[in-house]
């Protein structure tokens, strides 16, 4: 459990640091925290190690079907391997897995992700 308090912590924080147009727009997204990704993502193809994931429609899309609501998973089992594999701090791939997830939300592909080294 004090891996999911550090975690809402770094998140909170990180999002008082972002800029006000920004930060209005993050906390219209809320952010989930679990171990792992669920047995029926796996199922249905989802890597099992991934350290975030973003549902739902990007902020600025308008779908007449939006599926679930918008929201954030932060994997922190997984996010804490990544820590160990590539000898990281948690609380950093916590703030850079939020900001990505978070830049798939305001509309960014990996692409845009990677030029602001969030990939």
């Amino acid at each position: 459990m004090k891996h999911h308090q550090t975690a809402r912590r770094v998140v909170v924080e990180t999002l008082h640091r972002l800029p006000a147009e920004l930060r209005e727009a993050a906390r219209q997204v809320p952010v989930c925290f679990e171990d792992f990704p669920a047995e029926e993502l796996v199922a249905d193809g989802l890597d099992p190690g991934i350290l975030g994931l973003f549902v739902g429609a990007p902020r600025h899309e308008h779908i007449h079907d939006p599926g679930p609501p918008p929201q954030i998973l932060l994997y922190l089992e997984n996010i804490l391997d990544e820590c160990e594999e590539a000898g990281t701090t948690f609380a950093g791939e916590v703030r850079r897995t939020y900001l990505h997830e978070l830049g798939h939300y305001l509309g960014l592909d990996e692409d845009a992700l990677a030029d602001r080294d969030l990939d």
